[in-house]
């Protein structure tokens, strides 16, 4: 029988959170001034420290944006894709303690989150073990052929990478060829088969930068022993409710415009955000009201069901969802053409019963009742 694998003391990374730093930034592109860690192209990675003097390399606010640290005052920055490859990738590497044994299992966990700088956002950031030291050219896209394997989110999704708040965990379970002795943090797939989107900027105080730009923090490698599983992929196993509320909103020609609007909802599966065919009609139906009616503002209330906000406590990816589903809807109203400024953001979470549950409901209606957006015209 299997049991949960804690974080301890037996990290193969050395400096996993960038805390130890030999000698003092002068520009970006420093991670070797990180002790243990340097960059895997001849493009250099960045390395940003709490409290340092110049305001681009410092921790938490610098260049791409006001990021604390996941663990510690430090964290590394890369480029995980940018369209056409216009801003070089960059990748952070660091010789592990010991060699990964052939066979043996290993439980690889770090921490990504996307910078307010950046233009777009996109999936496929990933963990590859090599046995020999990674020397590639300044503008190379590294790839997976290079004698080892890569480690990548568990679903991989673009909706775990398009945070610019909360620290995302990446994590897996790896199996060693034999004798690697290296980890490259980067995206090592080509730009056709990265999928990536553009990141909604419009308020931020940063320049933007045209690139995916993540920052990166508390890197562990541990190994398994027998029937040990990592903790996250135990929590990965859960079930939790895929049920979709189908919800057709009755409209009358009597109503008025903001009661047309108002009589609108989108429902959600357990820990989903993105705006897929269930959600965008509803979203479509407004784009067209507010364009119609230029003055018109929307206030755009969140809503979660209790059982996202408790396991979101301990497992990220299903933590802010009625934030997140707010976000997702304000990116499809202004790609659609609706200027931001008339939108209002009002995440609930799970304070607000919906007005669609009934007593008689089973439980498992009665939250997916609850996982929804709704809208208010001011």
């Amino acid at each position: 029988m299997g049991f949960v694998y804690s974080q301890n003391d037996l990290n193969y990374v050395q400096n996993p959170s960038f805390e130890t730093v030999a000698g003092k930034q002068k520009k970006l592109g420093n991670i070797d001034k990180s002790t243990g860690w340097g960059s895997a192209t001849g493009t250099p990675a960045d390395l940003f420290v709490g409290g340092e003097k110049i305001p681009d390399l410092s921790a938490p606010t610098n260049l791409y944006g006001k990021q604390d640290a996941k663990d510690g005052s430090n964290y590394a920055g890369i480029v995980a894709f940018s369209y056409n490859n216009k801003v070089p990738r960059t990748y952070i590497y660091s010789e592990l303690n010991k060699e990964l044994k052939k066979g043996s299992r290993y439980c690889v966990k770090y921490y990504v989150v996307l910078a307010e700088a950046s233009k777009y956002y996109c999936n496929n950031v990933g963990a590859l073990f090599t046995k020999e030291p990674v020397d590639a050219a300044a503008s190379q896209v590294l790839n997976t052929g290079k004698s080892g394997g890569v480690v990548l989110h568990s679903n991989n999704k673009m909706e775990d990478f398009n945070s610019n708040f909360d620290w995302k965990q990446v994590c897996g379970t790896y199996v060693a060829k034999g004798n690697e002795k290296y980890i490259v943090i980067g995206n090592f797939s080509d730009e056709a088969d990265t999928e990536w989107e553009k990141n909604n900027i419009k308020n931020s105080d940063f320049t933007p930068v045209v690139a995916a730009y993540y920052y990166i923090d508390n890197i562990s490698v541990e190994a398994l022993e027998n029937g040990e599983e990592c903790d996250c992929m135990v929590a990965e196993k859960e079930v939790f409710s895929k049920t979709l509320y189908k919800y057709s909103p009755t409209i009358d020609e009597k109503m008025t415009v903001n009661q047309q609007i108002e009589v609108q909802r989108t429902y959600y599966t357990f820990g989903e955000s993105e705006i897929t065919s269930d959600q965008s009609p509803a979203l479509d139906f407004i784009v067209e009201k507010m364009k119609a009616n230029g003055s018109l503002k929307l206030e755009i209330q969140g809503h979660s069901d209790a059982i996202e906000d408790s396991v979101g406590v301990y497992k990220t990816e299903y933590s802010n969802m009625a934030t997140n589903r707010i976000n997702a809807a304000i990116n499809y109203l202004t790609t659609n053409g609706i200027d931001e400024s008339r939108i209002i953001s009002m995440p609930m979470d799970s304070t607000e019963p919906s007005e669609e549950i009934f007593e008689s409901d089973e439980e498992d209606t009665k939250m997916a009742k609850s996982r929804r957006l709704t809208f208010k015209v001011r």
